[in-house]
């Protein structure tokens, strides 16, 4: 399955009035770069993270957002420490007998002093609450997967259809490059007759000028090695796992072999298609690069 290497997935997990949610994006990237952004209090689980990250991607900027949220009325309790009101209010009473001073106090006034009434907030289960986080980050990553090979069959189609016209011109230009070098040789010919009018034409030279020309604008090996590029392309298609580097160095090589068939083509009408060619690999370049 051809995957791209863009992709989003969202999802929520919600266990005794906790929810946790997450949410995965991606980039192009030549190799595997993971980020996980979560609240402080959930960092001791964040390898354990990146390990359930890794499971849906081999290569692409990866950036996965959690988020907690407690949806509990009851999450906090108010604790009342009795004896340390008693004592507190004690050394009040000594403060006003011994000073001849009058006890003004209330209950109000007394839950105010430290200690007396504290909040305590239930912590949640670890293990539970990592259960929770690989809930939603499995179905989170499950979207982002399937999103990725979305966008990889769009890719693949897109670029199988581009290495068909890279066929038709192929075909074009090689079925023209036997013409070019017999109007080259005819040409020459004319002009040898004009500059020589009646004398005798060297036939041995003329043979010997339109071999070197038909050397130097020979593309035949080009053309065999760019068909060759093409068909392990269409190879690496049907392969499993990751194939993006494996393509973007074919689509390297095909660019390479295109680039010299433009420069040895010195016909209208051939260096039009050549040209077309090369445009046509330089989109296939563009679009290796999304994939994975």
């Amino acid at each position: 399955m051809v995957r791209s290497m863009t992709g989003y997935g969202h999802a929520e997990a919600v266990r005794n009035d906790i929810k946790v949610t997450a949410e995965i994006k991606s980039v192009n990237n030549r190799y595997l770069d993971v980020n996980v952004r979560m609240p402080r209090s959930l960092n001791a689980f964040e390898s354990q993270v990146r390990s359930l990250l890794k499971e849906f991607a081999d290569r692409g900027k990866i950036d996965c957002y959690i988020s907690i949220e407690d949806t509990g009325e009851n999450r906090v309790k108010v604790i009342y420490d009795h004896a340390a009101a008693g004592q507190y209010l004690e050394a009040l009473r000594q403060i006003s007998e011994e000073f001849s001073v009058p006890l003004n106090v209330d209950a109000s006034a007394l839950s105010s002093y430290p200690d007396v009434l504290t909040l305590e907030q239930k912590e949640e289960d670890a293990e539970e609450l990592m259960e929770l986080i690989t809930e939603a980050v499995n179905a989170a990553g499950e979207q982002f997967a399937a999103s990725r090979e979305k966008e990889g069959e769009f890719l693949k189609e897109d670029i199988l259809a581009k290495l068909d016209i890279l066929q038709d011109e192929l075909s074009f230009i090689s079925s023209r490059a036997p013409e070019l070098v017999a109007a080259y040789r005819a040409g020459l010919m004319a002009k040898v007759k004009e500059l020589l009018d009646d004398r005798t034409i060297d036939e041995g030279r003329i043979l010997q000028e339109v071999t070197i020309y038909a050397d130097r604008v020979s593309i035949d090996e080009e053309i065999v090695r760019l068909r060759s590029h093409i068909d392990a392309v269409r190879e690496a298609f049907d392969a499993k796992g990751s194939i993006g580097k494996k393509l973007d160095f074919l689509a390297q090589e095909m660019n390479r072999e295109s680039n010299t068939i433009l420069s040895k083509t010195d016909d209208i009408d051939t260096g039009s298609h050549a040209i077309e060619l090369k445009t046509v690999v330089e989109k296939i370049r563009e679009q290796v690069q999304n994939i994975e």
